[in-house]
């Protein structure tokens, strides 16, 4: 006798074998016309095989999605993933040590991997699926979407000039430029330009600027026009702790923030946590889920976030959570509020800076407090604030020795 289900039933069947497969709880189809600003996990630089990854897009994007983050910009160097792409797949497991082709028809099957040529032979290739192809597998609302993105990869003055722009719909050719700060401001500007002429919320930030030393923090302050930039990247080689001549990406940030505000009359330098993954395969090179942000809005769609993360709700992190940060402007005081992980302690320091002081008053620390709960006011002649928290435990994937997992504040600095 065979066994006969309701329509209710079938539809239950159907819900818990997706949750099953691929993580999905049931969808609930309401949607809340007044929902609270919470905290999304994103991460905004991130490559694949569409450039100098070494892994399938939808491969990337599902490891994000199964380790609780809710949105990924795949940021491959001077290209959209969009149009027809072939592969060699002697290529693919080359980059992949061998890996790539088993593990994407493993977790996708062979209905979706296209291949076509003879195995073994040259002409044998694999499709790279566009994000307008892969990304329904995979998004679903108010727990993960995919947001289209590019690297925009130029150099100067024999440096490298990088610059992500997040939720674009084409690509923008860089620009160059006769210096460092001049090709910023021309790819800036083109992005600029994309935004306003479509009419969409698209987040361009300078990525890396320790990258083979190539800006400087004076760079940082004279682009004006720049908001954003890279305090934490995942990447091994990007010289995060600067080196005897070049200051830390950390203090590069004070030292800009001080031209910025308190010599040029600007505004603050926001700064974004990222991966810069391109390792998927091995314990070796840049892999995924070492930094990321933390941005507050009521929904998880593009222009929410990006809206969130131009008024600065938002922080970044390499492994320690913030249940709140708040600025009261009326009273110049930063207020943090920690989200604690049993069994591990926590230093909050409130970074300052004065209007006028020495260098080494740049940045200096004005509170240092093991409080999960603390605040800070500024003082008389103080203009700048951000605290950075340091947990005593190491990040789940170190980049550097005796490297602690942390959380960064945007800066905070009073209206002159």
């Amino acid at each position: 006798m065979g066994i006969q289900l309701s329509l209710f039933q079938f539809s239950l069947v159907v819900a818990l074998a997706s949750q099953v497969l691929f993580g999905f709880a049931p969808q609930d189809q309401q949607i809340d016309p007044d929902p609270q600003p919470r905290w999304w996990k994103g991460n905004l630089h991130t490559h694949s095989l569409w450039s100098d990854g070494n892994d399938f897009p939808e491969m990337i994007s599902d490891w994000y999605r199964q380790r609780g983050y809710h949105f990924l910009a795949i940021s491959d160097h001077n290209v959209l993933q969009e149009g027809t792409k072939w592969i060699q797949v002697e290529k693919v497991q080359q980059r992949s040590h061998g890996q790539g082709m088993e593990k994407y028809l493993e977790r996708f099957g062979k209905s979706w991997v296209e291949t076509r040529g003879e195995p073994g032979m040259e002409n044998y290739q694999v499709r790279l699926k566009p994000l307008d192809e892969y990304r329904y597998l995979l998004e679903r609302n108010n727990h993960f979407i995919l947001i289209p993105a590019e690297e925009i990869t130029d150099s100067a003055e024999g440096h490298p000039v990088h610059m992500n722009a997040t939720n674009l719909d084409e690509v923008i050719k860089p620009l160059g430029g006769k210096t460092v700060r001049e090709a910023m401001e021309n790819n800036l500007r083109a992005v600029l330009e994309v935004e306003k002429a479509k009419g969409r919320e698209i987040l361009p930030h300078l990525n890396h600027p320790n990258f083979k030393y190539g800006i400087t923090f004076e760079d940082l302050a004279a682009v004006m026009s720049e908001k954003f930039f890279e305090v934490y990247n995942g990447h091994p080689g990007v010289n995060h702790l600067g080196n005897a001549k070049s200051p830390g990406v950390e203090r590069m940030w004070d030292l800009a923030n001080h031209l910025r505000v308190n010599k040029l009359g600007g505004s603050v330098l926001f700064g974004v946590g990222t991966d810069d993954s391109h390792e998927y395969f091995g314990k070796e090179g840049s892999r995924p889920g070492r930094g990321w942000v933390m941005v507050r809005s009521k929904y998880l769609t593009p222009e929410h976030l990006i809206r969130a993360m131009k008024a600065g709700d938002f922080y970044a992190s390499s492994g320690t959570n913030l249940k709140d940060v708040r600025w009261d402007s009326q009273t110049k005081t930063l207020s943090v509020d920690i989200q604690p992980q049993d069994g591990v302690t926590y230093w909050t320091e409130y970074l300052v800076t004065p209007l006028d002081g020495q260098l080494e008053d740049i940045g200096r620390v004005g509170l240092a407090t093991q409080e999960l709960s603390s605040s800070y006011t500024l003082k008389e002649g103080e203009t700048i604030v951000r605290a950075v928290i340091t947990a005593s435990i190491a990040p789940e994937d170190p980049v550097w020795k005796e490297q602690k997992q942390q959380a960064w504040t945007q800066p905070f600095s009073i209206a002159r």
